[in-house]
């Protein structure tokens, strides 16, 4: 019988910890939060939204940016709002993470025509 190094033995373990890992539900669930704790951004120039149709995971954090010289609002269709920010002045922003998956279509308060969508899967 041989004996084997120590070192070997964890290099072993260590790589089957990586498996179980890589192929868990722990995994799965890291990568859900790691996605929820990436924001994407939708920029507000020119009386429109970029990109005007964005699609994101659930538990995504969306975030919109006026960068227009006039004021803009970002508010849900549908009554209740889902979602509305305030005035947003130059550089302002505003932020909502979607939870559940659909389509979420807003527009801006101030200019009814500038209009966008979120599609959550």
């Amino acid at each position: 019988m041989v004996a084997s190094k120590p070192g070997r033995r964890c290099v072993i373990v260590l790589g089957a910890v990586a498996v179980l890992l890589l192929f868990s539900g722990s995994w799965l669930g890291w990568r859900s939060l790691a996605a929820a704790s990436s924001p994407a951004d939708v920029v507000i120039n020119d009386y429109k939204f970029g990109p005007a149709t964005l699609t994101v995971p659930r538990g995504t954090k969306v975030t919109w940016t006026n960068k227009d010289d006039d004021v803009h609002t970002v508010a849900s269709d549908g009554d209740p709002k889902l979602f509305k920010s305030p005035a947003l002045d130059t550089d302002d922003s505003f932020a909502f993470t979607f939870t559940e998956a659909g389509t979420f279509k807003y527009f801006c308060s101030i200019h009814p025509r500038l209009q966008g969508s979120v599609v959550v899967e």
